[in-house]
Formats: structure tokens, C-alpha cells, sequence
């Protein structure tokens, strides 16, 4: 979803897994020589697309917690020469990134808090968080709370756009934007069909900015 066809077709295939809910990219604006973090990179879609954005004089480096995923994605970044591309655990140093991009990962995190503190020492004074993720826009019931599928499938752990946007606030981000696309929901029905999920969620953009004088 928020993909272009030449974007889709851009990077080899086995690197888009098809477990994003958005294009975080399509609000990166991102540019040439800048330095870029992908929390939850799988098997490398979004870095490899960042890598052409951003060119070889700029570095992406895709963050994953398993050692098979991020094999995976350097196998997938070897295969088409992606020099600029690296991948690994974190944490990464403070103040390296001019732009951090999550694409559908965040709601998994148990301590979604602590992931966008990191997400702030990381940046760069002045740098920019952007992320495609899933919020949740209805109380649940405690059938589809406890669901185990639910929960591994990147719907049941999410949270309100309220929550996300006093967690960023907490963290030291300013410049802080929730935009929800309600064009979503027909892909979100076909994650659990018949169970109603659509009217308890929908994918979001989520923008915020680390002011250019803080220290991480």
C-alpha cells in the first residue's frame, strides 16, 4: 500500500515481504547524502528503496532483531550492489541519523515509548521521524485483545493516535503530526476477515521533528 509500480519493481525480488500498511518514503522526503534508519528493515524493501533516494553519497542502515531477517536483507542489498546499505542490532550511535522510517513494526513493540526515545537519540538536531504504522481508532473488545494472531499480526498491539503523539511529545519531538488514511481500512479487513477489524483500525502517518537544538 503507497507504493508505486516502479517502486514495487525497483528491488529484487524477496526483499518486500508485503508486511508494510504504507509508504513512510512518500513523507521522508528524502535527499541526496543524507543518512537514514529503518527500525524493523525485515528483509530490507524500505532501505533498499532509501538507498536510491538518498545515493552513494548517502548511508542507510536497517535495523532488525533477528540474525536470519537481517542475513536476509544483506543477502537482498549484496545481490544488487547496494554499497550505500548496511544492516544491523541496535543500538546505533547518537546523533546519526538525519531520518528514521518504521514501516509497520512499532505496534509490535511491547515499550512502544522507549522505541521513539531511541528514535530521538538517533536523529540528528533537526532530524525527522517518519513512519507508516497502525493505530487504533476504537476500544476492543477483550476477545480481539488477547488474540495471539492478532497481536503477531500488527493489529491488536496497536495504539491511539492520542498515545503516539504524547509519546513523541514525551520523548523530546516537536512538529508532531498523526494523519490516519481511512483508504486503509479495505487492506486492514483482509488481515482478519469477518471479525471487524477495519472499524478498529486504520494506518497512519505518523511526522515529528527533533528540534534542532537538542541533545540526545
Amino acid at each position: 500500500m503507497g507504493y508505486s509500480e516502479t517502486e514495487l519493481a525497483a528491488v529484487r525480488e524477496g526483499a518486500n515481504l508485503g508486511l508494510g500498511c504504507g509508504n513512510p518514503q512518500a513523507i521522508a522526503a528524502l535527499q541526496p547524502g543524507e543518512t537514514v534508519v529503518d527500525l524493523g528493515s525485515g528483509a530490507g524493501f524500505d532501505c533498499l528503496l532509501a538507498a536510491r533516494q538518498v545515493g552513494d553519497t548517502g548511508h542507510v542502515i536497517g535495523v532488525d532483531m533477528t540474525h536470519e531477517m537481517l542475513n536476509k536483507a544483506r543477502d537482498n542489498a549484496a545481490r544488487i550492489g547496494a554499497g550505500n546499505v548496511e544492516f544491523e542490532h541496535l543500538p546505533v550511535a547518537d546523533n546519526t541519523a538525519d531520518v528514521v522510517i518504521s514501516n509497520c513494526v512499532i505496534n509490535l513493540v511491547p515499550d512502544k515509548e522507549r522505541v521513539f526515545r531511541e528514535a530521538f537519540r538517533v536523529l540528528k538536531p533537526g532530524g525527522r521521524l517518519a513512519v507508516s504504522d497502525i493505530i487504533n481508532t476504537a476500544p476492543l473488545s477483550a476477545e480481539l485483545q488477547s488474540d495471539p494472531a492478532l497481536l503477531c499480526g500488527c493489529i491488536a498491539g496497536a495504539s491511539s493516535a492520542e498515545r503516539v503523539e504524547d509519546w513523541l511529545a514525551r520523548a523530546g519531538f516537536v512538529d508532531i503530526r498523526v494523519t490516519p488514511k481511512p483508504e486503509s481500512r479495505e487492506l486492514i479487513e483482509t488481515w482478519a476477515p469477518g471479525r471487524d477489524i477495519e472499524n478498529h483500525f486504520v494506518s497512519a502517518m505518523v511526522e515529528a521533528r527533533k528540534p534542532r537544538a537538542a541533545q540526545a
